[in-house]
């Protein structure tokens, strides 16, 4: 529960958020969803979104990332 209290945290910071998942594929986009084993990622593919569901065991934590817009910069995010 904690955990998911904490991406909630991070999916309110910035404008987009990326991580890297343990087989090394990395996500952008927006957090649609978090439940207490998951979330939803909507990554953007063309002119349409992709809705990707991951369970939050597979997320690397070390490797959240937030867009800043006012820094133009990735920021890192600690859990």
């Amino acid at each position: 529960m904690i955990l998911a209290e904490q991406l909630a945290n991070f999916a309110d910071k910035g404008n987009q958020q990326k991580f890297t998942l343990a087989d090394g594929q990395v996500l952008q986009g927006w957090i649609m969803e978090i439940t207490d084993d998951g979330l939803v990622i909507s990554t953007k593919e063309g002119e349409r979104g992709v809705d990707v569901h991951v369970r939050l065991s597979d997320i690397n934590l070390a490797s959240l990332t937030y867009w800043d817009s006012r820094l133009q910069a990735w920021q890192g995010f600690t859990v």
